[in-house]
């Protein structure tokens, strides 16, 4: 199989958002070429193949070979814009701590349901021990946060328990995965 050469300037597009891999599931082997795509991806996922090709010096081709290869392994998850939430209007950063009433898998799965699909809610993790999730959460200001937790915590029988955190100062915040 022969390689044509792309003359893709364009940016780098990943696969839409999916669900990750399972904790399980096997590593995907990776080389000195694709820990630096990687690196150079999570640095600026916007760049051209062209120009992402350049910092990992491969050729253009090959470069948007292993980004897709990486891209259908699973590997890239996607890509996006990072915005800065007070350039939008949301300057309050809430962390809850929810315990419900019972942690059986239906009323678990209806919780974390409903917290995915309220648009504040920007990071929901299940955890243990302690609470059963923590739900990271960006609002315009206090009202906005009462009208979340009546939404979420209060509307629902099956919330036993809400302990929230609100920021202060964002010491750091970063997205990019450290890989060995």
């Amino acid at each position: 199989m022969t390689d044509t050469p792309v003359r893709d300037v364009s940016p780098i597009v990943g696969r839409p958002a999916a669900d990750p891999a399972p904790p399980s599931a096997p590593a995907t082997v990776l080389d000195a070429l694709d820990r630096r795509i990687l690196a150079e991806l999570q640095r600026d996922a916007a760049q051209s193949n062209l120009a992402l090709a350049a910092r990992v010096h491969a050729s253009a081709p090959t470069c948007l070979r292993r980004v897709r290869r990486l891209v259908q392994a699973g590997v890239i998850e996607r890509q996006v814009a990072l915005l800065a939430p007070g350039a939008l209007g949301s300057v309050l950063t809430a962390l809850c701590e929810v315990t419900l009433d019972a942690q059986n898998a239906e009323r678990l799965a209806a919780f974390q349901a409903l917290a995915c699909r309220e648009p504040a809610v920007t990071q929901c993790y299940q955890v243990s021990p302690g609470p059963d999730f923590l739900l990271v959460v960006l609002l315009p200001d206090m009202p906005a946060y009462q009208a979340l937790a009546q939404r979420l915590f209060t509307a629902s029988a099956h919330v036993r328990n809400v302990r929230t955190f609100f920021a202060v100062n964002r010491a750091k915040f970063e997205t990019q995965v450290p890989f060995a």
